[in-house]
């Protein structure tokens, strides 16, 4: 298998989870990953947040890690690269009205490649005018938002994915394990277990 250049949209408190897992997973298994933020270019950092599940009405927020971009947003070419992911947290909310984002994520959906979103990431899909009609999930918050833009919403389990051709999305960070294997079968991405053989 050949490996997959995929662009990763970020940014500031953004969901540290959601942000770190998938970079480097997806990197792991062999595909190149851009992370990128308008406004910002390689080198820089975006400030990341934890989201947590305690109880509460709704989740609690903490101070993240500081993540590296490795790519800059005003050189990226959509073309170029295979697929998308969105993170979720509190950067969608802003990130939606950044010049380029929605016609950067339009890109993706005009030409079918694969796109994975996650939790509040929805918002910036739901603001591009791209889910009208797709069945998919979303952070519960989110779910009449994602109604009012045309989507099928689903209210699942944190730990679940929806998946809708090449869209893949999950409530929240539990869903990774699902969410980023769904992902790596629409991108053709074969994971293959080896035992080592002893001696």
């Amino acid at each position: 298998m050949a490996g997959k250049k995929l662009l990763m949209l970020v940014g500031d408190f953004g969901e540290d989870y959601e942000i770190m897992v998938p970079f480097q997973a997806l990197q792991m298994v062999g595909h190149t990953v851009h992370a990128v933020c308008p406004g910002k270019k390689k080198g820089d950092s975006v400030k990341t947040a934890i989201h947590d599940f305690e109880g509460d009405q709704t989740y609690t927020e903490k101070p993240g890690h500081n993540f590296a971009l490795n790519a800059t947003f005003d050189k990226i070419e959509p073309a170029d690269y295979d697929g998308l992911v969105v993170a979720g947290g509190r950067a969608p909310e802003y990130l939606r009205r950044e010049d380029g984002v929605l016609d950067m994520v339009s890109h993706f959906f005009d030409e079918n490649k694969p796109v994975a979103a996650i939790c509040h990431g929805l918002q910036i899909l739901s603001a591009a005018d791209v889910i009208n009609g797709r069945t998919l999930t979303a952070y519960p918050a989110c779910g009449p938002e994602m109604e009012a833009a045309g989507a099928h919403y689903k209210d699942v389990e944190p730990t679940e994915v929806v998946k809708d051709g090449n869209l893949v999305t999950s409530p929240a960070w539990p869903g990774h394990p699902k969410w980023l294997s769904a992902f790596l079968d629409v991108l053709g991405t074969e994971v293959t277990h080896r035992k080592k053989e002893t001696a």
